[in-house]
């Protein structure tokens, strides 16, 4: 059963909801990831995207904060969630489709400003989360799964604008990378974006702060798509749609996509 995956840290579900169906009618991946819906479950605007295709949701929300959800034209199980590092936050939630494949949709903690837990609480909170997916994934070897969402972190050089000017920035620090390189490794996860991608700087997100993102291209690799070594070489197709971060009134994240041969 082939079909195309995206992720998209969407940054409001409610107010980007016209971007959200222009996504889905323009591209028409069969799966849409999105992270920091910022809305209860039950007040996210579905109807819309059903009138699309997308009759199956599994999603976990709530007001004005993170929220996860996971949109499908395919059939789909509500496969549960976990509250890494005890945060009470809305930052996980996995569905498993008809072929037997689960998808876990995450939103990592973003990590405040400073790259100091003794200082910043929320750093602490970010590097606790990854440990105990690590952990989760030492304990529970995952199979037939696919992992996407907005892990911010850029783990590679080239995947930030400015390995070294960033070295000390949140989301690129040595420790954040270490932690992720942990993760990953605990479940054998494959980062299928670099597997078609090897080469090249590659940007997911362009601050708001930037008034001409574009131009100034500073921009950072912050969301990804993973897969079991299982299923890894079904991946293909990997693609980041840049210009959906110029549409109207944008999130700062671009969707990431992958198709899948299975």
């Amino acid at each position: 059963m082939p079909f195309t995956l995206a992720t998209w840290n969407i940054n409001s579900v409610r107010l980007r909801e016209a971007l959200v169906a222009r996504l889905l009618s323009e591209e028409a991946p069969d799966v849409l990831c999105l992270q920091e819906c910022k809305s209860p479950v039950e007040k996210i605007p579905t109807e819309q995207f059903k009138a699309l295709g997308y009759t199956h949701m599994v999603a976990r929300g709530q007001k004005g904060y993170n929220g996860v959800a996971i949109l499908s034209k395919l059939p789909m199980q509500d496969a549960g969630d976990r509250d890494f590092a005890s945060l009470g936050h809305a930052r996980h939630v996995a569905g498993q489709l008809e072929n037997g494949i689960t998808i876990h949709n995450f939103y990592v903690p973003a990590g405040g400003d400073k790259p100091d837990r003794t200082i910043n609480e929320k750093f602490g909170q970010k590097l606790d989360y990854l440990t105990e997916m690590r952990d989760w994934f030492h304990a529970e070897a995952p199979q037939k799964s696919i992992l996407v969402g907005d892990l911010n972190i850029a783990p590679r050089e080239d995947d930030v604008w400015n390995h070294k000017q960033l070295l000390k920035v949140v989301s690129h620090t040595p420790i954040e990378v270490d932690h992720l390189a942990q993760t990953q490794d605990a479940g054998g996860w494959v980062d299928v974006t670099r597997q078609d991608i090897p080469e090249g700087n590659l940007y997911s997100w362009w601050s708001y702060r930037s008034p001409d993102w574009d131009t100034a291209d500073k921009g950072r690799r912050l969301d990804h798509i993973w897969a079991t070594q299982d299923i890894s070489n079904a991946a293909h197709g990997s693609r980041i749609l840049r210009p959906v971060r110029g549409w109207e009134q944008p999130s700062d994240h671009a969707p990431v996509f992958a198709s899948f041969d299975l």
